[in-house]
């Protein structure tokens, strides 16, 4: 049994939510496995009617759950910062989710901005250091609001946290199995004390998986070669915010937020599956938003319950839906509703 938390959150997550629901549940009658879903409403109308974020109670209970499967968060009328720092950081770094593993994947029928590439050149893996770095909230202000006003930002980055990340990422990339090679994203040649550190942490470590080639890469350069060569790619490790934003490229290269899903993870311990774009507050309740990357985050939540033959099918029910059915993954232009495409893919995993 799979004791899964289910946060809906703000906007469009709830709608996109059920559709991630609908999958799992065909999935759960065809691969015969059994799992109960618990219903947290946190978000940015709870915070307005109660000034609760994501209280330490919630955390105990969340704990006790095998993963997390969220929808979206933010807030119109909530001040930016407030629910992405009270809910999504809180749960990441008090749940010790020190991995954010962002698979970044063309679908075929999917539209990239880059020419004449295809799903087999759009395949590859983020690993993304999810607790530490410019992300931790350390620093302050000196004479704020003054003309000579000092505002420091502190990147914290430890041993520890480096080290089960970058072993995570070798691990990884020897399950994943497709060209057994490690990048590492940095920028060594001016970050003189995080990244020698990283550096170190990543060249140490590569003896113990002779079975996987290691290289190293810039920042820029990375998002200079997914433009022009995302081939070269197979798994990237990286710390926090580079994580941040090169996943977010990612993402557009792949065919969008419509597609992309992430999860947040925690070896040993409970981990939040999510779709990567926003709660689309505009478009609430018009049953337009494409539900796919919430779809997908199912079925790497599957994946990490250990239902891989489950998970599976999911992603190749999301392919045959992308190469068969929709005209588009834009806003109202799939020439399906957002009902409707869960409805596919759950058909098609229903038949295996």
């Amino acid at each position: 049994m799979h004791n899964i938390a289910v946060m809906p959150g703000d906007g469009t997550g709830p709608e996109v939510v059920l559709e991630g629901l609908k999958v799992l549940k065909a999935a759960a009658a065809r691969y015969g496995f059994e799992y109960e879903t618990t219903d947290y409403d946190f978000g940015g109308d709870r915070y307005l009617k109660t000034g609760e974020t994501l209280p330490d109670s919630a955390l105990d209970e969340l704990k006790g759950h095998d993963a997390i499967f969220l929808g979206a968060i933010g807030h119109p009328d909530v001040k930016p910062g407030v629910l992405e720092q009270g809910i999504l950081l809180k749960a990441r770094f008090e749940l010790d989710q020190y991995i954010n593993l962002r698979p970044v994947k063309l679908f075929p029928g999917v539209e990239t901005p880059i020419k004449d590439k295809g799903p087999d050149d759009i395949d590859f893996v983020v690993v993304r250091e999810n607790t530490e770095g410019l992300y931790v909230g350390a620093g302050g202000f000196l004479k704020k609001g003054k003309p000579d006003e000092v505002a420091i930002q502190e990147s914290i980055n430890t041993r520890k946290g480096v080290e089960r990340c970058v072993r995570y990422a070798f691990d990884y990339c020897q399950r994943r199995g497709k060209d057994n090679k490690l990048t590492m994203c940095g920028k060594t040649n001016v970050l003189n004390y995080s990244q020698d550190l990283w550096m170190r942490t990543f060249n140490e470590t590569a003896p113990d998986y002779p079975g996987v080639t290691t290289d190293y890469a810039h920042v820029d350069a990375i998002c200079m070669w997914f433009i022009k060569n995302p081939e070269w790619f197979d798994v990237i490790v990286t710390d926090n915010i580079f994580g941040d934003i090169i996943t977010d490229l990612g993402a557009m290269i792949q065919g969008g937020m419509g597609i992309a899903a992430g999860g947040n993870i925690n070896p040993e311990g409970v981990s939040m599956f999510e779709p990567i774009g926003g709660s689309a507050p505009k478009y609430t309740g018009q049953n337009v938003i494409n539900p796919l990357a919430a779809i997908a985050a199912v079925q790497m939540m599957l994946e990490f319950l250990g239902e891989s033959e489950a998970g599976a099918a999911v992603e190749a029910a999301i392919a045959d839906v992308t190469a068969n059915k929709l005209k588009s993954l834009a806003v109202g232009k799939t020439g399906f509703s957002t009902t409707e495409i869960g409805d596919l893919v759950a058909e098609r995993v229903s038949k295996g």
